[in-house]
């Protein structure tokens, strides 16, 4: 598998009022797993149902009510530890983390303290060309979410939807290993892109597929201490937590050069005022008072479902970047832009086969990215499907258009769609290589100009304009190499 050389960037340093300072980022990033069903009861995943109506009676924790693992969730979680390249733990254990809320119907939580599913792995956060930081992953373990309590329909009252109540997370628990805010946006992203790949998590984090509790902590530029963290949680916007780590950091070093001391503690991230704000002391694991879920037998794995699972993972962004820039020749740049989303590079490869790699990837990501992102698009909702974006590029290789009139027919395909080869003959566009054709506008041209025609022998120069009136005179139609050569003759100049 081909891989891609990076060096990993300096932390990034906060001035402060006595000194220079530096960040320590963990993150806990919750991931819900792509299911049709529950993690341990049949009900539905799908969002934006009524309110409580994908509620099981073991969602809704009634009485004599016993779980049952979703296996498929399970399977999510072993293929998400793959493609992160951590260890799956063959023997994994459910337990109780217990504490109330009202859209907690058990009065528990059913998670994975002491024995997870996913161990060790690691995640190559991409920070531009030849820079990226190596993220180590510590855990991923499986739990049931909560529902939700809804405080703003009534000034009086509360209200609970237990639609999400037992939906399968996957937490993803990484080292402090982070180095500023914008790497750890970049991590959830990575992070994100990764799950979306794998096909385990959708990563929608308006609908609250994916969020994240942000650990930050700050210490001198150059030390390698630790210092007392807090948390800032539930953060489901990558410019939030740009914004919340900048704040928390600024907060905790105003702190510490006035002589005090950083309480560990969770904190809310307040978009409006742009502060973090004390939610609660931060509580250890003896304040839930885990134990062993007496309802669910351990997890026991067997080694060859494992390789199953591994031997069809699709291609991962690191490696199908890496293969984009040796097969086609392209930066790491557009390597990226075309392998962010997985259907953007399977739309890149369709157009690119048995075409040249390159302008392949300067159509797709110039003309047809710049047109949908300006619309405000989707790749999925493209009018201009790969079969017909590649045979644009054909009549531009066999000289049949010049990129002028493809960009003209590009337009043509945008808004009322067709085949390009069958708009160009229906249209006249055809690219004019007929040499006595061309020479003779070139002649016109330069018959009507006399005075530039006799500067551009002193200023050759001058012979891009006679260009760009033949241009204008066949209405773009001209061969563009073959009006240069003709002019340059005609001008005598070299």
């Amino acid at each position: 598998m081909a891989e891609l050389t990076y060096r990993e960037p300096d932390p990034k340093v906060i001035a402060g009022a006595k000194g220079d300072w530096e960040m320590v980022i963990g993150l806990e990033v919750h991931a819900q797993v792509t299911s049709k069903s529950k993690l341990f009861s049949g009900a539905s995943t799908a969002f934006g149902a009524e309110p409580n109506t994908n509620v099981s009676l073991v969602d809704a924790a009634m009485p004599g009510m016993l779980p049952v693992v979703n296996e498929f969730c399970v399977e999510q979680a072993v293929r998400s530890g793959l493609g992160l390249k951590a260890a799956i733990n063959r023997y994994s254990r459910f337990d109780r983390k217990n504490y109330f809320y009202p859209d907690l119907p058990q009065g528990y939580q059913i998670s994975q303290l002491y024995h997870p599913i996913v161990g060790e792995g690691e995640v190559l956060v991409d920070l531009g060309p030849g820079l990226a930081r190596k993220v180590r992953i510590e855990r991923i373990h499986l739990e049931q979410d909560a529902g939700k309590s809804i405080h703003d329909l009534d000034p009086a009252l509360s209200f609970v939807d237990l639609n999400r109540t037992g939906v399968a997370l996957m937490e993803i628990v990484s080292r402090p290993d982070i180095r500023g805010p914008e790497e750890a946006a970049e991590y959830v992203r990575k992070l994100r892109q990764i799950l979306r790949y794998l096909g385990t998590c959708d990563g929608n984090m308006q609908e609250g597929s994916l969020r994240a509790d942000v650990n930050v902590s700050v210490r001198p530029a150059g030390s390698t201490d630790l210092g007392t963290r807090c948390e800032i949680k539930n953060m489901n916007s990558m410019r939030f937590i740009v914004q919340a780590i900048e704040f928390e950091a600024r907060r905790q070093i105003a702190i510490l050069e006035d002589g005090g001391s950083i309480e560990q503690e969770t904190r809310l991230y307040d978009p409006g005022r742009g502060e973090t704000r004390s939610m609660r002391s931060k509580e250890e694991a003896h304040d839930y008072r885990y134990f062993p879920d007496p309802d669910l037998l351990p997890l026991e794995l067997d080694q060859t479902w494992i390789d199953a699972i591994a031997a069809g993972l699709p291609e991962l962004p690191d490696a199908k970047k890496a293969r984009f820039v040796l097969d086609y020749g392209m930066t790491e740049y557009d390597a990226g832009v075309l392998t962010a989303e997985v259907a953007s590079a399977d739309y890149f490869e369709a157009v690119a086969r048995g075409r040249d790699g390159k302008a392949a990837a300067n159509w797709v990501i110039n003309e047809l990215f710049g047109r949908l992102n300006r619309e405000g698009h989707g790749i999925e909702e493209s009018p201009i499907g790969p079969d017909q974006l590649g045979g644009l590029l054909d009549l531009i290789a066999s000289g049949e258009i010049s990129g002028k009139i493809a960009k003209d027919v590009f337009e043509i395909l945008w808004t009322e769609g067709g085949e390009p080869a069958a708009i160009v003959e229906a249209r006249g566009l055809r690219q004019v290589t007929d040499s006595g054709a061309i020479e003779a506008a070139v002649a016109e041209v330069v018959a009507a100009n006399p005075e530039k025609a006799a500067q551009a022998l002193a200023k050759p120069a001058l012979a891009g304009w006679f260009v760009g009136q033949v241009m204008k005179a066949t209405g773009g139609k001209a061969n563009p190499q073959a009006v240069q050569a003709a002019v340059r003759q005609k001008l005598g100049v070299e």
